[in-house]
């Protein structure tokens, strides 16, 4: 048996909600002909009558009723079907894959999402958390449609990166510690450290740091949590070197029970916004795009600066 007509259906429910094939014909903007084809050729897929034609009102049969009442669900779950599509098509709906590393979820990425549910709160932001290398190699393998990953990347005509933002790289230091105004690598590399684990950029870039002034310091751990790493700070266990990851917000708790320097000379963490081609990418992933782009720093700064 072939599957059943939704248009057949729809016929079949308004004229058992308006009593008479003729209102049938006018609410539904068919020609008489047509609601008495399709109430026919549903009767004669089902085998049964599904309707008794009375002299003023046409009533469904007991077999009529059961169809009528399944039909209403269907009908039901057909329009929905098709507004989820509608709003998917429009960038309203639908699921996003993202990935970047845990200091960009817990410090950058919650006002961006905040943002992001109040314009269009039936997005699903899925987010991985992964190092910058193991982004930008699921966003080449299309497992991923947009990342937040550390500059520089290299060229791919696959893969678009944008600049983001950029972060003072500071250093955490226990608050028990005596500690100079400015931190320099002949200072801190006396020091017990806590650094990410050595494929990051993070850890390339501070070694770069500490080479340049002609040191090689071990940690006493290397992981790639930054809020494991400011935990072991706020213990005592050792210092580490950490962006200032801040988007017009105070400093977290934790942050604060610690002590902060900058560096001498300064370091810097930039961070773009990389993704797949714009024509690849479906109206949500653009409007996940959209917000981002909001919250670039020359975007952001504009936003907080006061009007004259």
């Amino acid at each position: 048996m072939r599957g059943l007509n939704l248009d057949q259906l729809q016929t079949l429910v308004s004229i058992a909600d308006l009593g008479t094939f003729a209102a049938a014909a006018q609410a539904l903007h068919l020609a008489p002909p047509t609601v008495s084809l399709h109430v026919s050729e549903l009767e004669a897929r089902l085998g049964v009558p599904l309707l008794e034609r009375g002299p003023r009102r046409t009533t469904p049969t007991t077999a009529g009723e059961a169809l009528i009442e399944h039909a209403r669900r269907l009908l039901k779950e057909a329009d929905e079907a098709a507004d989820t599509v509608r709003r998917i098509a429009q960038g309203r709906a639908g699921k996003v894959r993202l990935g970047t590393s845990t200091g960009v979820i817990v410090h950058l990425l919650p006002q961006v999402l905040a943002l992001l549910a109040e314009r269009a709160p039936e997005i699903d932001v899925e987010l991985a958390i992964l190092g910058s290398t193991d982004t930008m190699a699921r966003l080449h393998a299309g497992s991923l449609e947009i990342g937040v990953v550390a500059l520089p990347q290299p060229a791919a005509d696959d893969v678009l990166v944008t600049p983001w933002r950029s972060d003072p790289m500071m250093a955490f230091l226990p608050a028990g510690w005596d500690v100079p105004r400015a931190v320099t690598p002949g200072w801190l590399a006396g020091r017990p450290l806590i650094f990410n684990d050595a494929t990051t950029h993070m850890y390339r870039m501070t070694m770069e740091w500490f080479a340049a002034a002609g040191h090689s310091p071990r940690a006493r751990i290397e992981l790639n949590y930054t809020i494991a790493m400011k935990s072991l700070v706020a213990s005592g266990y050792g210092a580490a070197v950490l962006p200032m990851e801040e988007v017009g917000g105070p400093l977290s708790s934790l942050d604060a029970g610690m002590q902060l320097r900058p560096l001498r000379p300064a370091l810097k963490r930039y961070l773009g916004i990389a993704h797949r081609p714009m024509a690849r990418l479906d109206a949500a992933a653009r409007e996940v795009l959209d917000v981002l782009g909001g919250f670039t720093q020359h975007a952001a700064a504009t936003r907080r600066k006061p009007a004259r």
